[in-house]
C-alpha cells in the first residue's frame, strides 16, 4: 500500500541543527519502498540559518531525507525570484507549482524544471502530485511582487485533466498545497485523495468528503504519514513526532558548520526566567515576547505606540539564560525594517481592532494577532467590538494624530492591519532584529505581563 512522508513550514527549524537532524532521522526511520517524501513549502525559510544562507540550508535536509517533491509557500520567496530559481536548479528535489507565474507571466521556474504536476510511482502504484501556493502570496510577501499567483482551484482543475490525458492517468491524486485555510475549499471542488497541506501553523487530520486533509504544524513538529490505501475509501493520516529520534549525524554537522559561520553568538541580554515564544503565546494574547518586541519598535522612533504582529514573531525555543543576537534573529527572521506610521486616531483603533481580526481570514479563528506597546485594549469576542483602547492613560481622541512603530511588511499587507497603507509611512529605521539587539543592549530582556490586552468573551 503506497504511504506519503509530508512535512511542511520546518522554517526555524534549522537554526537548532541537532532539532533538524532529529526530524530528518524520524523521516528516514519511517521511510521504505512503499512510502515517497514530500513537502509544502515554507521549506526554505525563514529563521536565522535560512538568512544565512539564503535558504540553501534546505538542500543538505532534502538530500538527507530523500524527498521527492516540495511546492513553494510564501516564504520561498523571501530572497526574491531569482534566488529561489537558484536554489531550484540546485536542489534534489522536483518543485510543483501550477499557479505561480514569474514575471513576464510564463510558469515561475520553467527553465529550472518546475513543473505544474508530476507522476510518480510508490510502492507499485502511480500517484499523481499537484503543487498550489496562496493567491495572496505577492501581498503577503514584498519580495513575491513581481510574480502573480493564479486562482488555485483552477489551476488544479486544469493539472488534474493534464494527467487523465495521459496513457496512464494516476491510481491516485495528491495536491501539495500551501493555501491554508483553502485547502476545505479545495477539497470540495476537486477530486483528490488527499491535500496535503501548509501555511497555517496548527496540525490538522481530517476529512473534507472523501478527500483527507492534514498539516503537520509548524518548525518540524511532526511528520505526517499517509496511507492512500484507508478505510472507507478514504486516505488515512497519522502525526509522528521527532522527539526520541537520534540526530542524522552528517546532516547535524553540516548545519552546525553554516551556523558557526556566520558568528551570530554575541549576547545582547540575559534573563531570569524563560521566556516562550511557542504558538499558544504568541497568538493566545497578551505575552512576554509580544511585549518586548512592541517596545522595542517604539523606542526605536519615540512613537506613541508600539505595534508587533502576532505573525511575524516565529516560534521556537524559550529564551532563557544567554539571549544572542541568533535568538533574536530567530524570533524576526525577515530582512525588512522597523518604520514610523502617522495614524488618525479613528484610524488607530481600527487598527487596535485588527488584532482580534474579525474582519479578516488569516489563521485560526482564536488567534490573536497583535502586541503593543505604550497602548491598552479591551476587546470583547461575543459582540466582536473594541469595548476601550487608550494611548498610555488617555483615551484615544479619533481627530487626533498618533505615530506607531511596526513592520514595514504590515504596510503592504491586506492580511493583518489592512487599515496600515504605505500612505501611512513617515519615517523608517533599523532592520527589525537589529532594532531589537540595540534595545536589548540598552534596556535588558524583562518583559512582563501587563494588562495591556484584556480579551472577553472568549
Amino acid at each position: 500500500m503506497p504511504r506519503l512522508l509530508h512535512y511542511a513550514d520546518i522554517e526555524n527549524v534549522f537554526d537548532v541543527p541537532a532539532r533538524a537532524a532529529r526530524l530528518a532521522a524520524r523521516i528516514r526511520a519511517l521511510d521504505g519502498p512503499d512510502a515517497a517524501v514530500v513537502a509544502a513549502g515554507d521549506t526554505t525559510a525563514p529563521g536565522v540559518l535560512s538568512l544565512v544562507a539564503t535558504g540553501r540550508q534546505t538542500i543538505d535536509f532534502y538530500a538527507a531525507t530523500d524527498t521527492v517533491f516540495d511546492t513553494f509557500g510564501n516564504h520561498e520567496f523571501d530572497y526574491g525570484p531569482d534566488a529561489l530559481r537558484e536554489l531550484v536548479a540546485d536542489a534534489p528535489v522536483q518543485f510543483l507549482s501550477a499557479n505561480v507565474r514569474d514575471e513576464d507571466g510564463r510558469p515561475f521556474g520553467e527553465a529550472e524544471d518546475v513543473a505544474p504536476w508530476a507522476i510518480h510511482q510508490v510502492d507499485g502504484s502511480t500517484v499523481g502530485f499537484v503543487g498550489v501556493t496562496d493567491p495572496a502570496t505577492d501581498s503577503l510577501n514584498p519580495m513575491a511582487a513581481p510574480l502573480s499567483f493564479e486562482d488555485p482551484t483552477a489551476a488544479v482543475q486544469e493539472a488534474l485533466a493534464a494527467m487523465d490525458r495521459t496513457t496512464s492517468p494516476p491510481a491516485y491524486r495528491v495536491v501539495l498545497s500551501h493555501l491554508g485555510g483553502g485547502d476545505e475549499a479545495l477539497a470540495r471542488a476537486v477530486d483528490v485523495d488527499a491535500i496535503l497541506g501548509g501555511h497555517v501553523h496548527s496540525r490538522r487530520n481530517d476529512r473534507v468528503d472523501d478527500t483527507r486533509l492534514v498539516r503537520p504544524g509548524v518548525n518540524g513538529e511532526t511528520v505526517v504519514e499517509v496511507d492512500l490505501d484507508g478505510s472507507d475509501g478514504c486516505a488515512t493520516a497519522t502525526h509522528h513526532e521527532p522527539d526520541g529520534a537520534d540526530p542524522h549525524g552528517p546532516l547535524e554537522a553540516a548545519l552546525t558548520e553554516r551556523m558557526a559561520a556566520a558568528d551570530l553568538g554575541e549576547v545582547v541580554g540575559r534573563v531570569a526566567e524563560p521566556i516562550p515564544r511557542d504558538s499558544d503565546t504568541v497568538h493566545g494574547g497578551e505575552c512576554r515576547v509580544g511585549n518586548f518586541v512592541a517596545d522595542a519598535f517604539r523606542w526605536a522612533h519615540d512613537a506613541d505606540v508600539g505595534l508587533s504582529n502576532a505573525g511575524g514573531l516565529r516560534q521556537g525555543d524559550p529564551w532563557a539564560g544567554a539571549v544572542t543576537k541568533a535568538d533574536l534573529i530567530s524570533l524576526i527572521p525577515f530582512e525588512e525594517p522597523v518604520v514610523a506610521t502617522a495614524v488618525t486616531g479613528r484610524e488607530l483603533r481600527q487598527v487596535l481592532r485588527e488584532m482580534a481580526a474579525p474582519d479578516v481570514d488569516f489563521g485560526e479563528d482564536d488567534w490573536w494577532h497583535g502586541h503593543v506597546s505604550n497602548a491598552r485594549v479591551v476587546w470583547d469576542a461575543a459582540t466582536e467590538s473594541l469595548v476601550s483602547a487608550r494611548v498610555g492613560r488617555e483615551p484615544i481622541d479619533p481627530t487626533a494624530e498618533y505615530t506607531v512603530a511596526t513592520s514595514e511588511y504590515l504596510l503592504h499587507s491586506d492580511h493583518e492591519f489592512p487599515t496600515l497603507e504605505p500612505r501611512h509611512r513617515v519615517g523608517e529605521g533599523d532592520i527589525q532584529y537589529e532594532v531589537l539587539a540595540a534595545f536589548a543592549r540598552e534596556h535588558g530582556v524583562d518583559p512582563q505581563v501587563e494588562g495591556r490586552i484584556e480579551r472577553r468573551g472568549r
